[in-house]
Parts: C-alpha cells; sequence; structure tokens
C-alpha cells in the first residue's frame, strides 16, 4: 500500500497534483464538504488559483454508528437516501426521521457558522469541483452533486483523495467527472489511509475559509 496522507492538507496537495489541468481558469470554482473536506479543498483552490467556498452537507448517520451514512442531507433541500442501508440496519422510519431531522439542524448550523454574511461564491455556468477528504459509501456526496445540479453548473467534478475502487459505479451519475489520488483495490476506511485523522472542529474550517476569501480579494 502507498504511504498514508500526513494530514488532510497533505491528501489537499497530493490531490491538486491530479487536477492541474483546471488550473489558472476563471470558470472553476472549488466547493468543500464540511468539515473534513476544507483543509483538502483549502489546498486544491490554492493549487489551482480558484475560489473556494463550502457546500454544507450533513450525514444521515446510523444512530449506533454515526460515521456509517445511510443517507445525507444538503443546503438548499436535496437529499440523498440509502435505502439499501437503511433496510439492512433494520432502521424503523420514526427513527430515521429522527436522524434527518437531526442532520437538518445540524447543517443549518454549520452554513451559518461557516459562511455568515459572505455570498456563496457562483458556480451557474462554471466547472464545480466537489471536495472531500475521502468517500465510503457516497451519500454526502451524491447529496452535493444534487444540491449543485439545481445551480446550473457546467460541470461537476468530484475530486477525492481516496475512495473505494468502485466509486464510479457508487456515484453513478450523480458527477460528471471523479478523479480520485487513490483507489485501494481492498478499501477499509477512509481514516485508514490517513497518519493523522482527527476531527476538523468549526474554527478550523471557518478560519481556512476566510483565509481563502481573503486568498482571492487579493488576486
Amino acid at each position: 500500500m502507498d504511504r498514508p496522507f500526513t494530514d488532510r492538507r497533505d491528501a489537499g496537495r497530493q490531490l491538486a497534483q491530479r487536477l492541474t489541468g483546471w488550473a489558472g481558469r476563471d470558470d472553476v470554482v472549488v466547493l468543500a464538504l464540511p468539515r473534513g473536506g476544507v483543509p483538502v479543498a483549502y489546498e486544491v483552490a490554492a493549487a489551482l488559483r480558484a475560489s473556494l467556498d463550502v457546500l454544507p452537507v450533513c450525514k444521515v448517520g446510523v444512530p449506533w454508528q454515526p460515521e456509517l451514512a445511510m443517507g445525507a442531507v444538503s443546503s438548499n433541500g436535496a437529499q440523498y437516501v440509502d435505502d439499501a442501508m437503511v433496510r439492512e440496519a433494520g432502521i424503523a422510519p420514526a427513527r430515521f426521521e429522527a436522524q434527518l431531522e437531526h442532520a437538518r439542524e445540524e447543517l443549518a448550523r454549520r452554513e451559518a457558522l461557516y459562511r455568515g454574511a459572505r455570498a456563496p461564491v457562483p458556480v451557474a455556468g462554471r466547472i464545480a469541483i466537489v471536495v472531500d477528504d475521502g468517500m465510503a459509501t457516497g451519500a454526502s456526496l451524491k447529496a452535493a452533486a444534487r444540491a449543485l445540479a439545481s445551480l446550473g453548473p457546467a460541470r461537476i467534478v468530484a475530486a477525492l483523495p481516496v475512495a473505494p475502487a468502485d466509486a464510479r459505479r457508487r456515484i453513478g451519475d450523480a458527477v460528471d467527472e471523479l478523479v480520485c489520488a487513490r483507489q485501494p483495490p481492498r478499501f477499509l476506511s477512509v481514516g485508514h489511509y490517513y497518519d493523522d485523522f482527527g476531527q476538523t472542529d468549526d474554527t478550523e474550517v471557518s478560519e481556512l475559509l476566510d483565509d481563502a476569501a481573503r486568498r482571492a480579494t487579493s488576486r
């Protein structure tokens, strides 16, 4: 196996090397899935000299294993439900709705905190590169792609440091293109491919987004 990424910032720098064809273009915007995708996307946006924004998406986790997504919701109301996962986990409808409502509340909190009064970066007619720190089920990415589609981007590119070998099949036609730095044949978990996979906190997310906004203004 390749050496693990040092941390999310290192993963972003390595991922950016796969995206050099998009560098220096005015029609490219990098969109981060919070929270873990923000440090990765920060490095991608810096390397591509592109604007960075956050695309708030919140996974709907299995109650006893919150990191395992059985769905996801996005900030403009788009959602994705993995019906097979819900059935396999034996989640009753009422319990699923409770988890869904919890995800919506967390989503509203994140959007208010991360963006504040700053207007979203326009994506209509542009190349939208959606970045996360990795993919397991693909639920968050599908919800993000559905949210984006309604905003009219010219193309949606999913960019990930690591994903399963069958990631393209899992995502289906939700995105136009998938770029991965690594796709191990025997995928374990996203955190397995990082030396440091500690939780990204709200303060770090806000600081990186603010710094990226200042960088864009100075260009």
